[in-house]
């Protein structure tokens, strides 16, 4: 696996970091209450992208959640449908949604369907589920905005498996040769899918020199790096230059919860009914720990 960027980001402000440190706790938090109401379900990915979705509705995305359909948004796009829990946990965070309402998760007649799907529920931007495809609807929609010249970004977050589909390739290469600048993708590289490791399954590692060689730029560092991951996302969006952008964050399946991070099987899981409160206790002390570290 190709190491993650070496450079030292710099020291967020402490209120700044306080607040997405939070933030993503509480996207844990709330990917946790929704997954107990099943018993099952894509949790250990939930947990580890929390943090860049902390950074990405907290700090980067141009959003109002009562307006979720303005056109003067940004677009956060789901290509992997699967990570649903994450997506309404995220936006609960960002006022979209009332928290009482994450326990009617997977529910008839519920906004919050397994697999998220844009018809079901405000600020979701694409059903995505069907692999392979949200990049290329990521262009189409950053081709529309550069069209129209708002000056909007759209973020597509994708899987490592994803980059196993030949249409992302595709996709990746007209982006870049229609100099697509408006569009963010984010490859969340947890080395997991549903039958074994990604990079056994088919290895794409270089994977930041396979886009740097599509046209794009294309940086990489720790998915649990608050300041790494603010540091990268802000560049990617106010750097110049006609060329789609990439950040790749490796990143910890079932991250926050350490049982859960033990797991042999971890793409799709079960947890039995004694073990949520012991996981909501072990989420808990390792949010302080890292308040503590903050603060040293």
């Amino acid at each position: 696996m190709t190491a993650p960027t070496a450079s030292t980001p710099p020291r967020l402000d402490p209120e700044r970091l306080r607040r997405l440190r939070e933030a993503a706790f509480r996207i844990r938090q709330y990917s946790l209450v929704q997954a107990e109401v099943q018993g099952q379900g894509y949790i250990g990915q939930a947990l580890d992208i929390a943090d860049v979705l902390a950074v990405l509705f907290t700090d980067q995305l141009r959003l109002d959640p009562q307006d979720p359909e303005s056109e003067d948004r940004d677009r956060f796009q789901l290509s992997i449908g699967h990570y649903a829990l994450a997506l309404y946990a995220a936006l609960t965070e960002a006022k979209f949604f009332p928290v009482e309402e994450l326990r009617t998760y997977a529910a008839d007649d519920s906004r919050f369907p397994m697999s998220s799907m844009r018809t079901y529920t405000p600020g979701v931007e694409i059903s995505g589920g069907s692999l392979g495809h949200g990049l290329g609807i990521a262009n189409g929609v950053a081709m529309g905005l550069k069209r129209k010249g708002t000056g909007r970004v759209v973020y597509n977050l994708l899987s490592d498996g994803e980059l196993g589909e030949g249409s992302t390739w595709e996709a990746a290469a007209v982006a870049a040769h229609h100099g697509l600048d408006n569009l963010i993708a984010i490859v969340d590289f947890n080395d997991q899918q549903a039958d074994g490791k990604s990079t056994h399954m088919l290895s794409m590692e270089p994977v930041t020199d396979k886009f740097e060689a599509f046209g794009w730029l294309a940086r990489r560092c720790s998915g649990h790096d608050l300041p790494a991951l603010v540091q990268h996302l802000t560049e990617l969006r106010e750097i110049e230059g006609p060329r789609p952008r990439v950040l790749v964050v490796d990143t910890t399946l079932g991250k926050g919860v350490d049982f859960l991070e033990a797991r042999e099987k971890l793409h799709f899981m079960r947890v039995a009914e004694e073990e949520w409160e012991a996981a909501h206790r072990t989420l808990e002390s390792s949010h302080r720990a890292l308040l503590e570290e903050d603060a040293r």
